[in-house]
């Protein structure tokens, strides 16, 4: 346990990002799980709606810290990428 008054103020600190970020992470998780969903059901236009809801969210992990910039830009690249795959 720490000791130190700036050790325990950064235990503190510390929970309280891990609950924003743990938020922020849980968020992403369902928007993208919303946007794979619409693309099984070969439904084109809520996927473009779900992705359009998805990408902000996502790029704005990418700015907290929260995810890697190269994964965020693959992820939507892919999920991009089949949501194009359903016109044809």
């Amino acid at each position: 346990m720490a000791n130190i008054k700036s050790a325990k103020k950064r235990v503190r600190q510390t929970k309280r990002r891990t609950l924003v970020n743990r938020r922020r992470v849980g968020r992403i998780r369902t928007l993208l799980r919303k946007v794979e969903e619409a693309i099984a059901s070969g439904d084109r236009e809520k996927a473009t709606a779900a992705f359009r809801a998805a990408e902000p969210a996502l790029m704005s992990g990418v700015g907290k810290g929260v995810t890697h910039r190269n994964t965020a830009a693959r992820r939507l690249s892919r999920l991009s990428a089949r949501i194009k795959a359903l016109a044809a």
